[in-house]
């Protein structure tokens, strides 16, 4: 249903523009970007806010914290189980048929390990970011409005909803500084783009693993200080 809505949507805006090229994107290129969109935020969408709001409330967390792994990588692992399965029996496919559908609608080069590339570091990096909200369920012991909140901010300003390219300029340069458009943007243009240069998409890598280490480093640092405010009750 949500497929078959947006693809009026954009074919609406496309058939009302007076050329086929809008914001350098044709509609090919638009449906192609929000399809898999769709499809890579279901593949990456993690519930490690939940388990760690679910862990305060039980008071499984001290269980947790007393494993011979770090917190972050106890959670980092569980979270790559259902992350691997979702890329082999949903991505994977998906891109297969939208190839197939749109008649080579991307190409099956260089681009490809770029693709792979990005969609790894995107991964960790919205990791880091469930991570960092789920820490905050230490302060607050209930974390549902918080993920809400989170998810409409990183559908939003990450691309995964519209197009970074149709954002006004104000607003491009903004999310352009902001961490969100790394996880999904990054690895849709990486793919789409046949203009990008070498140089170009090493650049786009690059600005993904620096919001890696400064959001992986922040989730950390919150982390460690919001620990001691830990309190259980019973067990």
């Amino acid at each position: 249903i949500y497929l078959i809505i947006i693809y009026f949507l954009w074919k609406a805006i496309f058939d009302s523009s007076p050329t086929d090229v809008v914001n350098n994107m044709t509609f090919t290129d638009t449906m192609i970007y929000l399809v898999l969109a769709s499809t890579l935020f279901s593949t990456m969408e993690m519930f490690v806010t939940w388990w760690i709001g679910r862990s305060v409330q039980t008071g499984d967390i001290i269980l947790e914290l007393l494993l011979p792994i770090g917190y972050s990588a106890l959670n980092l692992l569980q979270s790559s189980g259902n992350t691997i399965v979702a890329v082999v029996v949903n991505l994977i496919p998906t891109m297969a048929i939208v190839y197939l559908i749109t008649g080579g609608g991307f190409a099956l080069s260089v681009n490809l390990i770029f693709f792979a590339m990005a969609v790894v570091l995107g991964i960790v990096l919205n990791y880091y970011i469930n991570f960092f909200v789920g820490t905050i369920c230490f302060y607050t012991e209930s974390i549902w409005g918080i993920n809400i909140m989170k998810e409409v901010i990183v559908l939003l300003l990450s691309g995964a909803s519209i197009p970074i390219a149709f954002f006004p300029e104000t607003l491009q340069r903004v999310v352009h500084y902001l961490p969100f458009q790394a996880i999904y943007n990054t690895p849709l243009m990486l793919l789409i783009d046949n203009s990008l240069s070498i140089q170009e998409r090493f650049s786009m890598l690059g600005i993904q693993v620096f919001w890696l280490i400064v959001v992986g480093s922040i989730s950390h640092v919150f982390f460690r200080i919001s620990i001691r405010r830990v309190t259980v009750n019973g067990g």
